[in-house]
């Protein structure tokens, strides 16, 4: 994948599909240790260690409609080549994280991408899920939180254009406000 916004796509639809009902998010750029850290959360269904020591084969997938999963064997490979690491800690009934943390100067580690969009995607198309995203570069962060969203929205559903927007607007805006222009 060509950016890391897509592995974090990837990833979150996986925990939508273990029946998540809570997902956390966070994207954390530190510059002071050259470390870019990507971390998803979430309540699902968990995995077995058998489950664990097996997700990072490319030939192993738990979906019935394709025989490959590439998703998480990519995101591994993109953090450890920049000299960073990546774990999967979860337990059966109870959820898995992902953390994956990249060498944040490292010439080799792809762009963030549109994070901003696909966070978006996400909140938009799972409304049976809810997301705690945090943004943070150095000591500048925002969170949002859609449990907070439906409470002001009610049965307005987040599909609703002017709320799609508006989401969207919130995330673009608060994202340009954390990292004040950097590329990450």
């Amino acid at each position: 994948m060509p950016e890391i916004s897509l592995n974090v796509l990837d990833v979150t639809e996986n925990s939508t599909r273990a029946g998540a009902k809570l997902v956390r998010l966070l994207i954390k750029a530190d510059h002071a240790s050259d470390r870019l850290t990507i971390r998803i959360a979430d309540d699902g269904c968990g995995m077995t260690a058998e489950q664990i020591s097996q997700v990072t084969d490319p030939f192993f997938t738990t979906r019935t409609t394709r025989k490959v999963g590439l998703g998480i064997p990519f995101f591994q490979y993109a953090a450890e080549s920049t000299g960073g690491s990546f774990l999967i800690d979860s337990t059966v009934g109870e959820g898995t994280t992902v953390t994956a943390v990249f060498g944040l100067s490292h010439i080799d580690r792809m762009p963030l991408g549109d994070i901003t969009s696909t966070i978006h995607t996400l909140i938009v198309y799972h409304p049976e899920t809810d997301f705690v995203y945090t943004y943070q570069v150095d000591e500048r962060q925002f969170t949002l939180d859609t449990r907070e969203f439906k409470e002001i929205l009610g049965e307005v559903p987040f599909s609703e254009p002017e709320v799609s927007q508006y989401i969207l607007d919130y995330l673009t805006e608060n994202k340009s406000e954390v990292d004040q222009g950097a590329v990450i």
